[in-house]
């Protein structure tokens, strides 16, 4: 099946819920560019996002993702990677909703921890009780997450090609976003 994207899908969702790999394998099958802001900011840093919290703090980050965004927001057409945060900010949700579409993937707690309960690589999950701040990072970042325009639901039984087509079906919905073209 060959496709047009017409606008930049905006993977959001918590760490863990599979923004980067889904977002791969989205860009793979749309024959799209796949950009990750996380990875544009480390590049342009030269530091890892846990570096750039740890020397300069989260609002200097949050700072430069914010433009990152925009600037990936005004290329070409692809699906974008953004960290679990940047959703939370009206002015990047304002942004992505005026100049792509936002899709959450949506996964649960369980899910999510027993995706990440393993990394170091998490600033946020630096924490005594990592469990527990991954709980209250999803409960205070849902509300936000349900303001996109397309919602995911991931699963423990999907694969990456499962969810992959999950998100092509949802964007198919949407024919301003993506619509098949005839070969």
């Amino acid at each position: 099946m060959a496709y047009r994207l017409k606008k930049t899908v905006v993977m959001i969702g918590m760490m863990g819920s599979g923004k980067t790999a889904i977002g791969t394998a989205l860009a793979r099958s749309l024959q799209v560019p796949f950009l990750d802001s996380d990875a544009e900011i480390t590049r342009a840093a030269n530091l890892s996002v846990a570096e750039i919290f740890e020397r300069y703090g989260e609002p200097f980050f949050r700072e430069k993702e914010s433009q990152v965004i925009a600037r990936l927001l005004a290329s070409r057409p692809g699906i974008l990677s953004t960290g679990g945060g940047a959703y939370l900010d009206p002015e990047n949700r304002k942004m992505i909703a005026e100049n792509g579409v936002a899709v959450w993937l949506r996964a649960d707690l369980a899910l999510l921890w027993n995706r990440v309960k393993h990394k170091d690589t998490r600033p946020l999950l630096r924490t005594p009780d990592p469990y527990g701040t991954l709980k209250a990072l999803l409960d205070a970042r849902e509300p936000s997450y349900a303001e996109a325009a397309l919602t995911v639901d991931a699963s423990p039984e999907y694969s990456i090609d499962d969810m992959t087509g999950k998100v092509i079906e949802t964007l198919l919905t949407r024919p301003d976003v993506l619509e098949t073209e005839a070969a």
